[in-house]
């Protein structure tokens, strides 16, 4: 979106609209699942990054992270949260913000950006795995416990993503080299759907360097309309990137083709 403008929030008052803005962005029920806006400027104060995206002087926009230990005298950036109001939603602004973060993120001297998201979520894996270039072998089931919002049905499961800000994988797809729709060969599809739109209950075994594994193309429209049917996606998923993390494919692509949404996993991805 041509008309927004990210700049960094810095006191309490945008603090405040941060707060405001993920009751809406994730529709909660319940204000005390966001994110306090003390908390917020703790993260800004004490080497984070709380950028906001602004249409005129409102906030439509944000993305919050703080510095996370890897361990061994080694860091990244952890980027908790990024929400966008649903009026403006599908409009770029997302991206803009994660690119404008990874800039002040390599200032701090930092190449490494990682954080999680819902898997069956496929706006968010377009974003973050095929626009991006993030990848991911981490499943965690459950994360949060139960959430209400756009959460509420099923468990938190969650990717967790890492995003090497200076390989040359993330930098082809910034640079739009790659970011092509991929064919999807039938037979490396290791969940292939009937017509009832049930995942099987016994997905083929993986034997090739790269598969596909489909996943409902809207997860939000699937609880609305059968949430026990979003419940079998979920606990289906689980499992079988669980496996494949095990077996030591890397999700590395998102694709959407014929009304379909597969991931793409290899396991020479360097």
């Amino acid at each position: 979106m041509k008309n927004v403008e990210i700049r960094p929030i810095t006191d309490a008052a945008g603090c405040t609209a941060v707060e405001q803005l993920q009751i809406a962005a994730w529709k909660m029920s319940d204000p005390l699942e966001a994110v306090p806006s003390h908390m917020l400027l703790t993260f800004h104060k004490n080497g984070g990054v709380l950028l906001g995206a602004y249409a005129g002087e409102r906030l439509v926009g944000f993305v919050a992270g703080f510095v996370g230990w890897l361990g061994h005298g080694r860091f990244k950036h952890a980027s908790h949260l990024m929400g966008v109001h649903p009026e403006f939603q599908g409009q770029g602004i997302g991206e803009q913000l994660k690119l404008a973060q990874r800039q002040l993120v390599l200032g701090q001297g930092l190449d490494l950006i990682t954080w999680t998201y819902d898997p069956l979520e496929t706006g968010n894996a377009r974003l973050n795995i095929h626009k991006l270039g993030a990848v991911c072998r981490t499943y965690i089931p459950n994360l949060y416990g139960q959430f209400e919002g756009i959460n509420a049905g099923l468990p938190t499961d969650r990717f967790q993503v890492d995003w090497q800000l200076n390989s040359a994988h993330v930098e082809n797809r910034l640079a739009g080299r790659g970011v092509g729709e991929t064919a999807v060969p039938h037979h490396l599809i290791l969940n292939v759907v009937g017509e009832n739109g049930r995942p099987p209950e016994a997905p083929k075994s993986a034997s090739e360097p790269t598969h596909f594994v489909q996943i409902p193309r809207n997860i939000q429209a699937l609880k609305a309309r059968d949430l026990p049917l979003a419940l079998a996606w979920r606990q289906h998923t689980r499992q079988l990137f669980t496996d494949l993390f095990t077996e030591g494919y890397t999700v590395i692509d998102f694709v959407a083709e014929n009304g379909r949404a597969f991931y793409q996993l290899d396991t020479l991805f360097a």
